[in-house]
């Protein structure tokens, strides 16, 4: 058993989620609920291996060990039913750094590049950054659940579309794409000749039901033309052991990004990293499923407490990630009046909705990647907030 309603003290550890507040929202005194990453303790098997490694006190040039690939493979092949060999990985820093080097070896400056919104910020920037030109497909709000516009999304394909970034689960609006969409959307790109960058870092954070379907392993035509990019630090609460995997099934594409990698010497995972990585899927299952009870708890406390007492604001229910995507339209509050309220009369941080795109105006992002009390704190204070 594994211990989730501990609160541990984050301060003063070089936190962004704790430390870093000041520089985002002008004050520290804040409860922070921003930030992807959670505030539970990494799993112990995580942390022996870890502890182990730096006690020998020698930290010289390191290689992966022999078996991780082996035991990223049977994760996916597990979690994701998706069958995958091992030298169609490649790691890499983070899942950003990967898209960033997908951009890099498959399309030119001026390239437009398809993201569906609202969506994850370093999207927009990772694209514009690279010189390349982004194209929107923004998701549609229907009876309080998104869906994929796909009449939309074949006619920005048609406007010269060269690379589709798709996020599932998305982040920050919490659908875990089903199998008949990801089809859809897989035969357009097929149809126009557009690569798939599949962004799945939430991919094991899967509220039941639902079921993750990573876009690769639907058919081998897609999976010749997608990178699949998968990593432990949202699932193991470890990011910052910057630790990530590339799923890349065609040579020619894989080649391509490893040409952009030795570009810029990067040669692999640093030597924590790789062995948190390789411990997190070698034994974090128990602690995995553990956790998701925990969140699936987290979410059904949110969301009772939302309906009961702040009925004015609608919670958009998650099917997957640690993140809620609350829609505050109605108080009829522009972006800077609801952030002025949450943080100076709530005392609360959460990311603005604006943030993700003009699409998320009007929204908040709350992480319950926490343990309960503070999501009772987080939102009695969000509906002080908002009273």
């Amino acid at each position: 058993m594994y211990f989730f309603d501990q609160e541990i003290n984050r301060l003063n550890t070089h936190s962004v989620k704790w430390d870093g507040m000041k520089k985002v929202y002008g004050r520290n005194e804040l409860l922070p609920m921003w930030v992807a990453d959670m505030d539970f303790a990494s799993p112990r098997e995580i942390q022996r291996e870890i502890v182990q490694r730096a006690e020998h006190g020698v930290y010289g040039y390191s290689m992966a060990p022999e078996e991780l690939k082996n035991n990223v493979c049977q994760w996916v092949s597990r979690r994701y039913h998706y069958s995958v060999q091992r030298d169609w990985l490649l790691p890499s820093p983070g899942v950003v750094s990967a898209i960033a080097f997908s951009i890099q070896a498959l399309t030119e400056e001026g390239d437009k590049i398809l993201i569906q919104t609202p969506v994850y910020t370093p999207f927009y920037k990772t694209i514009e950054t690279n010189g390349r030109k982004v194209i929107k497909n923004p998701l549609r709000l229907v009876d309080g659940k998104y869906e994929m516009d796909f009449a939309d999304f074949e006619e920005k394909l048609k406007q010269g579309v060269k690379m589709f970034i798709l996020c599932n689960p998305h982040n920050p609006v919490g659908r875990v794409w089903r199998k008949d969409e990801l089809e859809t959307i897989g035969n357009l790109c097929k149809k126009y000749g557009v690569y798939i960058v599949s962004d799945e870092i939430h991919g094991d954070i899967i509220h039941k039901p639902n079921v993750h379907v990573p876009i690769a392993s639907l058919h081998p035509v897609f999976e010749d033309r997608t990178i699949t990019l998968i990593a432990p630090s949202k699932t193991f609460n470890i990011p910052g052991l910057q630790a990530s995997i590339m799923i890349i099934a065609n040579k020619e594409i894989r080649k391509k990004v490893q040409d952009v990698q030795n570009k810029i010497s990067y040669h692999g995972f640093n030597l924590f990293g790789s062995i948190a990585l390789n411990a997190a899927y070698a034994h974090g299952e128990k602690w995995l499923e553990e956790l998701l009870d925990y969140l699936k708890g987290n979410v059904a406390y949110a969301k009772d407490y939302l309906a009961k007492e702040i009925p004015e604001i609608t919670l958009i229910e998650p099917e997957g990630t640690y993140l809620l995507w609350i829609d505050c339209r109605k108080l009829g509050l522009s972006n800077d009046e609801l952030m002025d309220r949450l943080i100076n009369k709530g005392k609360l941080a959460l990311e603005p909705g604006k943030k993700f795109g003009d699409e998320g105006e009007g929204f908040v992002r709350m992480n319950i990647g926490c343990p309960r009390s503070t999501v009772k704190e987080g939102l009695r204070r969000l509906k002080l907030a908002l009273s």
